[in-house]
């Protein structure tokens, strides 16, 4: 009698002695906790597809959202913070100030400049909540102020992207002052009639509020941007009251005056489009000043490209 065994060979099993923690590109969106890529909230403009959640954007995403093509140039990037205080909490503020310039894409809390906008040659500033939470010291103002007086001399419609916590603590005095300095160059802005149309975004507060984000001939702000000069939180500690939680948030300010549209990020550059077609005719000069923003913007680019 013939005997058959039989037999196989058993695949050898890797056993992975360590977990890999590699980020997979999936996201849980933090308002209605459906599993979103990060790709798919790139493409919309850092919303969320499910619930339309916004997002934070850097200052370089809100200028690549709103300015035309190869057509913003920076002014005023030169002038920087320093420490004239030598102001010290739980560390130098100049160590602060090295660790903001490695994680922030700008080197101060508020990029300003010119760009076209469909079409249109505009004065623009874009606060960068990564920087110092987008606190305004004393140079964030000067470049503010700056801007401003920039419109105001060269006759440009005026748009600043509000996002930040306030005024920069390690500057004390020297931070409150940019409250009123960047207001009475806003006054001097609207006696020339020229536009000035505030994009508050999440969060504006402080200083922020309580100066030139909340002076715009027309102030609009993204859904569910949190918009106060105290927190919730500060005003529970002192009230000893809960105030409700949509209080400070954009749509609880227009129902109750305080801004005047809500608009929907991918929807921002057309609206301010049409504002700007209301606010302000066609001149002759509109395209001799596109060619010259395009001309220095591109300029400016070449020479960053070099260094």
């Amino acid at each position: 009698m013939r005997l058959f065994s039989f037999s196989r060979d058993k695949p050898k099993i890797k056993v992975q002695k360590t977990k890999k923690d590699g980020f997979s590109g999936w996201l849980k969106c933090t308002h209605c906790t459906e599993l979103i890529h990060a790709q798919e909230l790139s493409n919309n403009s850092n919303c969320c597809p499910k619930c339309s959640h916004h997002y934070r954007l850097s200052a370089t995403e809100r200028i690549k959202l709103l300015a035309d093509e190869d057509s913003f140039c920076e002014l005023y990037s030169d002038i920087t913070s320093e420490d004239p205080l030598k102001f010290t909490d739980t560390q130098p503020y100049a160590d602060r100030l090295e660790q903001a310039l490695a994680s922030a894409d700008s080197n101060e809390a508020v990029v300003v400049g010119t760009c076209a906008l469909l079409g249109r040659p505009i004065a623009l500033g874009v606060m960068n909540f990564n920087f110092m939470a987008g606190s305004m010291g004393s140079v964030a103002g000067e470049r503010l102020t700056l801007i401003i007086e920039y419109a105001l001399a060269h006759k440009l419609p005026l748009i600043i992207v509000a996002s930040s916590g306030g005024a920069r603590m390690q500057e004390s005095v020297l931070s409150l002052m940019q409250m009123a300095k960047t207001s009475a160059a806003l006054s001097r802005l609207h006696k020339a009639k020229i536009p000035y149309i505030s994009v508050l975004t999440n969060p504006t507060a402080g200083g922020i509020t309580a100066s030139f984000a909340a002076l715009g001939d027309v102030i609009l702000a993204e859904p569910g941007a949190l918009i106060c000069f105290a927190g919730p939180r500060v005003i529970e500690q002192t009230l000893k009251h809960t105030i409700p939680p949509d209080a400070q948030r954009s749509e609880f300010l227009l129902k109750h005056g305080m801004i005047d549209c809500v608009v929907e990020r991918h929807q921002l550059k057309d609206k301010l489009g049409t504002l700007l077609d209301f606010f302000t005719k066609a001149s002759p000069d509109d395209e001799e000043r596109l060619k010259e923003i395009r001309r220095r913007a591109k300029q400016k680019n070449t020479t960053a490209a070099k260094t």
